[in-house]
């Protein structure tokens, strides 16, 4: 069975998408770019960008129960690889502090983002009942 997942701590879709389904043990998340819920702001830098993208995911996983520990792959979506470092870090630091090995993740360049951000991640999430 299938549940579309909708969550007021993560930014609405800007399009015809969920923001996550939920089928069985998985939860597949939309690509969520770095939309602050309660200012609506976006921030410029990409360190910023990708802590609040990574805290979207959180939210969305937290409210159908799951943790940063049950994400199994990321896919990584950027508009300059040379930043990489920095998205690596911070990416880095968030699955540390959330206890979490790291999941199987693909990261590639992009030409554009949805409302000129600078990265949007996607995650794939699995908790055995």
């Amino acid at each position: 069975m299938k549940d579309i997942i909708q969550t007021a701590n993560a930014p609405k879709p800007i399009g015809p998408y969920s923001q996550a389904i939920k089928i069985d043990n998985f939860i597949m998340l939309s690509g969520q770019i770095p939309i602050d819920v309660i200012s609506n702001h976006i921030p410029e830098n990409i360190g910023e960008q990708t802590y609040l993208v990574l805290m979207n995911i959180k939210s969305i996983l937290i409210h159908q129960q799951f943790q940063i520990k049950d994400i199994v792959k990321t896919t990584i979506f950027t508009t300059d690889l040379k930043k990489i470092d920095i998205i690596n870090e911070i990416y880095k630091k968030f699955f540390i502090q959330n206890q979490s090995e790291f999941p199987a993740r693909s990261c590639v360049e992009v030409q554009a983002l949805p409302k000129n951000v600078k990265i949007e991640i996607e995650a794939i999430a699995f908790k055995k009942l």
